[in-house]
C-alpha cells in the first residue's frame, strides 16, 4: 500500500489548524459548549442515570477532571464518560443535522476533561473541540445514513476517532503517535440501536463511552501501543466493517480538502425540546395545527409520513412507539410525543417525567405512519402529517426542516435562554449560573471553577 494514509492525512490537517480557528467557529464553539454544560447539568438531577457520577469515586478517584454532581475529581477518561452520559441523557443537546453526529455530548466532555488534565487554556480547549467536531461531522457526510441503516448511533460509533484527535491535540503529541491514537481508537466503534427494544437508558452513555475509549486510544498510544494507520480505509477499515461503504473512504479524503476553509460546526442545531431530533419537526408541524383553534379533543386520528432513515429509530415496531414501555423510552416515540403535544399544549422534561397512559396514550394509539421514501433525509429532517378531525375535515400540515439546522438557526439569545433554565432546573441558582455563562461565552477557562465549584454544588 503506498501514499499517504486517510489517517495520517485527517492528523496533518487538523494539527496544522490547531489554534487558528476562525473567531467566528469559536463563538460558536461556546455556545455549543455551554449548551452541552446546561443540559448534563439539569441531566444530573432529572435524567434517568441521577447518581451516575458515583462511578467517579473508589478505584476511579484522583485524577484532576471536574465530574457534574460531585465535588471531587477523576482520571479524563472516566469524567468524560459520566458528563457524556449526563449530557446525553435527556436527549437535549445538539445535533449536526446532515451528519447525524451528538457531536457535543462526546467532544465537550472530552475537551473539558484532558484540558482540565493537562492544564490547557480556554483557546486551546475549545480549538481542539471545534476541530475534532469538524472531522466527526465529516466523517458523517463521507458516508451519510449507512451507520443508521446498520443499527449502528452514529456518534457513538465514529465518536471515538474525535475524541481521541481531542486528547492528541491538547497534549500536543507528535504526528505518528496521533496517528496511533486514532488507529487504537478504530478497535472501539460501537453504540447499537438494540436499546429500542426495550426501552433501556444505555444510549445515554454511547457518546459518552466513545469520549471515554478515545480517550483510553490516546493514552494507550502515549504508553507505546500500536493502531493501524489505514484503520478508516480497506477491506478491514472503520467505513467497510460499520457503514458497508467503501467509498466512503474517499469522500472523507474529498471533505478534508475543505478542513479550515468551510467550517460545518456553525451549522449544527440546538435542541428546544428535549426528545430524538427526528421527532421534532412532526411536533412543530402538529403545532402549527393546534396553534389555528384545533383543540386535542377535535382529533379524531393523526397520520405521519416518516422518512425512511428515521422509521427504525422513531416508529418501528409501531405497536411499541404507540405504547412506550417507560417515559424514557418514549423520547424515541413519535405517536406518544405528539399526542403529548396535543394534550399537554407542549413537550418539555414533564412528558417524559410522567407514567405513561391516560390521554396521550389514548390519542397515540389513534395516529399512523407510512415511510416517506423521498423526503430528503438526513440532509434534512422534514415531516408531513394529516390530521382527522371528529367532524371529518382533514387538514394538512408539514415541515420542510427542523428548526436550529443550517437553513433555520436557533439565535444565540435563545440558546442562552435554554443554558440559563436548564443551569437554574439543576439547582445553580441565578448568580452561579450566569457566573457559568459569563466563563464560557467571555472567557473560557478549564482550569477555573468552570465545572467543579459552580456545577457540583447544584446537581447533587
Amino acid at each position: 500500500m503506498t501514499g499517504v494514509s486517510l489517517t495520517a492525512d485527517l492528523v496533518a490537517r487538523a494539527q496544522a489548524l490547531h489554534g487558528a480557528v476562525p473567531d467566528e467557529v469559536l463563538g460558536s464553539a461556546r455556545l455549543h459548549l455551554l449548551d452541552a454544560l446546561g443540559v448534563g447539568a439539569l441531566g444530573a438531577r432529572r435524567g434517568p442515570l441521577k447518581g451516575f457520577s458515583r462511578l467517579a469515586g473508589g478505584v476511579h478517584a484522583g485524577g484532576r477532571s471536574s465530574v457534574l454532581g460531585v465535588t471531587g475529581t477523576a482520571p479524563a477518561p472516566v469524567a468524560a464518560l459520566v458528563n457524556g452520559s449526563y449530557i446525553h441523557s435527556l436527549e437535549f443537546d445538539d445535533t449536526h443535522v446532515a451528519s447525524v453526529m451528538h457531536g457535543s455530548a462526546t467532544l465537550a466532555p472530552a475537551a473539558l476533561a484532558v484540558a482540565q488534565e493537562t492544564g490547557a487554556d480556554g483557546a486551546a480547549m475549545l480549538s481542539a473541540y471545534a476541530i475534532a467536531w469538524e472531522i466527526l461531522i465529516r466523517m458523517g457526510q463521507a458516508s451519510p445514513g449507512t451507520l443508521q441503516a446498520r443499527g449502528f448511533q452514529t456518534t457513538s460509533t465514529a465518536g471515538p476517532f474525535a475524541a481521541a484527535l481531542v486528547s492528541s491535540l491538547l497534549h500536543g503529541d507528535e504526528p505518528d503517535l496521533a496517528v496511533n491514537a486514532l488507529g487504537i481508537a478504530g478497535s472501539q466503534p460501537g453504540g447499537t440501536f438494540a436499546f429500542l427494544e426495550e426501552g433501556s437508558t444505555v444510549k445515554a452513555g454511547q457518546p459518552a463511552w466513545a469520549a471515554h475509549s478515545g480517550l483510553w486510544a490516546a493514552e494507550l498510544a502515549r504508553a507505546g501501543m500500536t493502531g493501524p494507520s489505514r484503520v478508516l480505509e480497506g477491506e478491514r477499515g472503520f467505513f467497510q466493517l460499520y457503514a458497508d461503504d467503501p467509498g466512503a473512504p474517499d469522500r472523507l479524503r474529498d471533505e478534508l480538502t475543505t478542513l479550515g476553509d468551510r467550517w460545518h460546526l456553525t451549522d449544527a442545531a440546538f435542541k428546544l425540546i428535549p426528545c430524538c431530533h427526528f421527532i421534532h419537526p412532526f411536533v412543530e408541524a402538529l403545532g402549527l395545527v393546534l396553534d389555528a383553534g384545533i383543540e386535542a379533543g377535535e382529533i379524531a386520528g393523526i397520520h405521519c409520513h416518516v422518512p425512511r432513515g428515521a422509521v427504525p429509530v422513531i416508529a418501528e415496531p409501531w405497536a411499541d412507539r404507540q405504547t412506550p414501555r417507560t417515559p424514557h423510552d418514549a423520547r424515541w416515540s413519535l405517536p406518544y410525543v405528539l399526542a403529548g403535544r396535543a394534550v399537554d399544549g407542549r413537550v418539555d422534561l414533564d412528558l417524559f417525567d410522567t407514567p405513561v397512559g391516560g390521554e396521550r396514550l389514548d390519542l397515540s394509539t389513534r395516529i399512523s405512519y407510512e415511510v416517506w421514501e423521498d423526503s430528503g433525509f438526513p440532509a434534512r429532517f422534514p415531516a408531513r402529517i394529516e390530521v382527522t378531525l371528529t367532524d371529518g375535515r382533514v387538514v394538512e400540515s408539514s415541515v420542510d426542516d427542523v428548526i436550529g439546522g443550517a437553513g433555520r438557526p436557533v439565535d444565540a439569545a435563545a440558546v442562552l435562554a435554554k443554558a440559563r433554565a436548564n443551569l437554574l432546573g439543576a439547582g445553580l441558582g441565578e448568580d452561579r449560573a450566569e457566573r457559568l455563562v459569563h466563563e464560557l461565552i467571555d472567557e473560557p477557562s478549564p482550569r477555573s471553577s468552570l465545572v467543579g465549584e459552580l456545577l457540583a454544588g447544584g446537581t447533587g
